[in-house]
């Protein structure tokens, strides 16, 4: 960029060699359109945790300030103000078709999915969403997750794709879903070849220097807070990059792909939370530099084999749900309920004019089944975390099991936020309602 006012949209960059660096929102540049009134951008992130929650202590009530959190949700304290609890939502071609695989493979798209060697399922709500702005951000979308895929096929005759991806970008395939830190981070700054051994910061030192000449001291620190938060990451990238390249010569040893093996064999982060972490931190950049607006981030599958010592849990995540009254899964369920609120206020901290990335943007977090123990999937947890400019209100605890099904569709509530992101369909998977009082 030879002029710091040269932007697309409210896009800013710092370039450098072999790299355009998007920046946050910064108040003292002109922004082409900004004479129109310029809308901060929406955002829409599904997070998603397999096989259930603790059955008693994942529960909320009262309303804003006043709303109360059970155990497993006392992470949100600090964001009730912005959150919804939804519980009795269910997601109709789940039911009835056989545990895990065919309760997993649609929760974001609510088609019925097909048995046997061929996959067949829907476009995913993120995707929907990816498609709707792909034209407006430099990255339609980024797919994310913490567990490797696995393959072959349940005793349900599903495949175990549907148990191992939440998006998906058409009737037949998953969205790649990048499972590796390290690759994560080069796909959100452009990193290829032996630039990924040069740190971002380097190459845009000097353009660094010439826009600070050209903003205000607000912005500054802006700028200055932003770019110590991508080298914090970068640092925290470059240990897992070598453990990665490591991960690749030991499979090449072994005759074997990377990915067949466990970790931190793999070359993924051995802790599950630090993996969870980065990822959300990616996520973040990402919002808040506006390379994309739309994300999943599947942060364990279902039948997840991940498990949890730093939690003093000694079973695996699977084995824990089936005893999902126990003290075991209330931490895990805790735990996950934590990264949710480790997200949404890594994006409360980012201010866009005046409000926040998180007043634009919806979290949407769910699960594929109520109970582990029964595998059951008539009802499934869902929260969500911020307005999406202010369309959505929030501090609610929301409970539609008694409403009948044909009014408490997951779908209808997929229908509600594509509506309020400028995307209105007719109908989507099993819905063509939008979901009251949402």
């Amino acid at each position: 960029m030879a002029n710091s006012k040269t932007l697309t949209g409210r896009r800013i960059f710092l370039q450098g060699t072999g790299v355009a660096m998007s920046l946050p929102w910064l108040e003292s540049l002109p922004v082409r359109g900004s004479e129109a009134g310029v809308k901060s951008p929406q955002r829409f992130v599904a997070m998603f945790m397999g096989n259930g929650v603790h059955q008693t202590e994942w529960k909320a009530q009262g309303a804003g300030k006043d709303m109360q959190f059970g155990n497993c949700l006392k992470s949100l304290e600090p964001l009730k103000k912005k959150v919804n609890v939804i519980s009795g939502l269910f997601n109709r071609n789940a039911t009835g078709v056989g545990i895990h695989p065919g309760q997993t493979g649609n929760i974001l798209s609510g088609v019925s999915l097909q048995k046997g060697a061929v996959l067949k399922g829907g476009v995913s709500i993120d995707q929907m969403l990816a498609k709707h702005f792909e034209n407006e951000t430099l990255q339609s979308s980024i797919v994310l997750g913490c567990e490797q895929p696995v393959t072959g096929y349940h005793e349900t005759n599903f495949s175990m794709a549907y148990s191992s991806h939440i998006s998906w970008r058409n009737l037949t395939a998953p969205v790649p879903m990048e499972v590796y830190p390290s690759l994560a981070f080069d796909s959100l700054f452009n990193n290829q070849g032996n630039r990924r051994t040069q740190s971002i910061l380097d190459r845009v030192a000097e353009h660094a220097k010439f826009l600070n000449r050209q903003v205000s001291y607000d912005d500054r620190l802006k700028i200055e807070e932003y770019l110590s938060s991508v080298r914090e990451v970068e640092k925290r990238i470059e240990r897992l990059r070598v453990l990665k390249g490591r991960a690749e010569e030991r499979a090449r040893d072994r005759g074997q792909s990377a990915l067949t093996m466990e970790r931190p064999d793999n070359g993924m982060p051995e802790d599950i939370r630090e993996h969870i972490r980065l990822m959300c931190d990616i996520v973040a950049m990402a919002f808040q530099t506006d390379k994309t607006r739309v994300a999943s981030l599947l942060m364990c599958r279902d039948i997840s084999s991940l498990v949890y010592p730093f939690l003093n849990v000694r079973i695996s995540h699977h084995y824990a749900s089936h005893h999902d009254t126990e003290v075991d899964y209330e931490r895990i369920s805790a735990f996950y309920c934590q990264q949710l609120a480790w997200l949404a206020q890594k994006l409360q901290s980012m201010p866009e004019g005046e409000h926040s990335v998180l007043d634009n943007s919806l979290l949407y977090f769910v699960n594929n089944m109520w109970s582990g123990k029964a595998h059951d999937s008539t009802k499934v947890p869902v929260i969500t975390v911020g307005s999406l400019g202010g369309t959505v209100k929030t501090g609610r605890v929301l409970d539609y099991l008694d409403r009948g099904d044909e009014n408490r569709r997951l779908c209808s509530l997929y229908l509600s936020i594509m509506d309020r992101m400028g995307l209105r369909l007719e109908s989507f998977g099993d819905a063509s309602n939008r979901l009251a009082d949402f």
